[in-house]
């Protein structure tokens, strides 16, 4: 099934913000009162997601420098003494049933996570849901400002020896280069695991379910899929969870700033 185009979702948002603004001019009731609030956010999120569309048609889809990058990276986390992302791989591989895992979990869980986090949030946490809201539209932002500096990923780095599982076991998310949804010369930073760490650490902050030890997991699983299948290196992940961490630090301190009691004005009277 393929993605939604940008103009389709930016289609989508207008006709949102249309109900959004018909139900607050119609007589109030229930129903409209549950609905308008979706309708609104269902266009902010269709129109973030327009943009996302649209800046992937921008002309960045050369490749200088994102080799020379790549291994630049390789060597940094080399020094850091970091495991390398094909041992990983070699472990998966000698394992099928782990292999066809991680496969299929790079190609399927990513966006209906998401998805399902955002429904779940705002039906249920709806004065806590625009903080991880911001979070998300930050990571994104970010991956996509963060693109402009090409990395290839792991993958592509012939040297490494590493195995495309996806022609092994089928759910190809990528197609030739310079096609397809993703832009696979933007590997730093992974907006798999951005957005994996919206979904995990948003659940377990706003839950109390002790299922919510089971979603922290999606975090973890996501780095580990995302380098055993060879598309992220391991700073891809923690780029992506810093700038995750400053948007919600940024967001949380504009929010202190706006519900902060002004500063009684100084009174003078004349005597």
């Amino acid at each position: 099934m393929p993605w939604p185009s940008w103009e389709q979702a930016s289609i989508a948002a207008l006709l949102s913000i249309l109900l959004w603004w018909t139900l607050g001019r119609l007589p109030s009731t229930r129903t409209g009162a549950a609905l308008q609030p979706a309708f609104r956010e269902f266009a902010l999120v269709a129109g973030l997601y327009a943009v996302w569309r649209l800046a992937r048609q921008l002309p960045i889809t050369h490749e200088s420098g994102a080799m020379d990058r790549a291994r630049a990276i390789d060597h940094f986390q080399h020094a850091l003494r970091l495991p390398s992302e094909i041992g990983v791989q070699h472990f998966v591989v000698d394992h099928d049933w782990l292999a066809r895992f991680v496969n299929g979990y790079y190609a399927i869980v990513h966006v209906p996570a998401l998805i399902a986090f955002l429904v779940w949030a705002f039906w249920r946490h709806r004065d806590r849901y625009p903080h991880w809201r911001n979070g998300l539209v930050a990571v994104t932002a970010g991956c996509l400002v963060i693109r402009f500096v090409r990395v290839a990923p792991p993958r592509f780095v012939e040297e490494l020896g590493f195995v495309d599982l996806s022609s092994q076991f089928g759910l190809g998310v990528y197609g030739d280069v310079g096609t397809g949804v993703s832009d696979q010369f933007a590997a730093m930073p992974s907006i798999h695991v951005g957005w994996a760490a919206v979904v995990a650490l948003g659940v377990f902050a706003m839950s109390t379910s002790p299922t919510r030890w089971l979603v922290l997991m999606h975090l973890p699983v996501t780095v580990f899929v995302v380098a055993a299948t060879g598309h992220h290196w391991w700073l891809d992940g923690v780029v992506a969870v810093l700038l995750l961490a400053g948007g919600l630090a940024l967001d949380a301190s504009v929010r202190r700033r706006r519900s902060a009691p002004a500063a009684p004005a100084e009174v003078t009277a004349a005597r």
